[in-house]
């Protein structure tokens, strides 16, 4: 198999959640002497990009890209202390987790399964994250992006408490805030005064992305 056959193979098993192939395809591509940011850049990313078109088209569904999404995040296992090593940096940092009172993960994970095939390095708080948590957590790591997420509509005032801790602690400025979730909506999302909202996995990347942009074209500006 050369190159160009072990990229588009990998691109193929990513697409169809075939993990164990994946994670094989991974270590011969290492073996053959390809870079691990070929590896990610020229399969792995463009597969899930795939993933997320044929879910806005209505092709697939949560549990295909639940699939595809494993898939890829069993390779990303592999190259990610590799990536690390060559520098490569990732398009930016993002924080995530699911608000207090909250313990549900599915949509969450997804997410961040999404973001990190599309380059992101995420810091997965968990569930039942405090605001305390996340303003240490923001503190800490310093990222672009910080997500709340909840599925219960009792918990989605944590959305307001999280910002008001953000702007508390004279953070606010300093990181986009990105919220979601089944219950959530646009006009909620306005209402707490979060930057974005997105109705599912693939949205939320094409958002994250977009408006990271806008804030360091500010920057720049």
């Amino acid at each position: 198999m050369n190159r160009d056959e072990l990229l588009k193979e990998m691109y193929d098993s990513t697409l169809v959640g075939n993990a164990p192939a994946v994670l094989e395809l991974t270590r011969a591509g290492l073996d053959m002497g390809l870079d691990p940011e070929t590896l990610l850049f020229d399969a792995l990313i463009p597969s899930l990009e795939e993933v997320g078109a044929r879910f806005e088209r209505g092709d697939f569904f949560v549990p295909e890209m639940l699939i595809a999404g494993r898939a890829m995040a069993g390779a990303l296992d592999l190259l990610r202390p590799l990536l690390a090593e060559t520098g490569v940096e990732p398009v930016g940092k993002f924080v995530m987790g699911t608000v207090k009172g909250d313990v549900h993960d599915i949509g969450k994970n997804l997410v961040n399964i999404m973001l990190e095939g599309a380059g992101f390095h995420v810091i997965d708080l968990g569930v039942q994250v405090a605001p305390e948590r996340f303003v240490e957590a923001v503190r800490e790591h310093q990222p672009d992006i910080v997500g709340f997420s909840a599925f219960l509509t009792t918990t989605m005032p944590m959305f307001k408490a999280n910002i008001n801790a953000l702007q508390k602690a004279g953070l606010r400025d300093q990181v986009i805030v990105m919220v979601g979730g089944a219950p959530v909506t646009q006009e909620y999302a306005d209402a707490v005064g979060a930057d974005g909202y997105a109705s599912d996995a693939s949205a939320a990347v094409k958002l994250a992305k977009d408006l990271l942009m806008r804030k360091r074209a500010r920057v720049l500006a």
